[in-house]
């Protein structure tokens, strides 16, 4: 189950639902469609027909919004159960840092996991 206002994972969405989940997502992160477009290079017209279930996403234009997104492909497609903290004050704060804070973020997250796995008494 998402966190996400009236979001449900279904693992078998339909162009429309789809859509409609890439709008709710692209809202509740705060985020209008001429940024989607800048981010991705999907014209925002395309952006505006995909969120109506008019148009097919292929998966090019899919990673694309997942990635403008900071999630999954499978997170958008409802395949990926979404934790509690999904979509969080983390993530969200991650979709205004440049793509090189975001590279930073994500190596000293890697950096931690690491860490925690040569602790004292833990398997590796």
């Amino acid at each position: 189950m998402s966190d996400l206002p009236g979001i449900e994972g279904d693992g078998d969405l339909d162009q429309e639902a789809l859509g409609q989940r890439l709008r709710q997502i692209r809202e509740y992160l705060g985020l209008s469609q001429q940024y989607v477009t800048s981010a991705t290079g999907i014209p925002r017209s395309a952006v505006s027909e995909i969120e109506r279930g008019n148009r097919k996403v292929d998966s090019l234009e899919l990673r694309k919004l997942a990635r403008a997104y900071q999630t999954s492909v499978g997170r958008l497609l409802g395949d990926v159960e979404e934790s509690a903290g999904a979509f969080s004050a983390l993530e969200r704060a991650m979709v205004d840092l440049t793509p090189q804070d975001q590279d930073e973020v994500l190596r000293f997250a890697e950096f931690l996991t690491h860490r925690r796995s040569r602790e004292p008494g833990e398997v590796t």
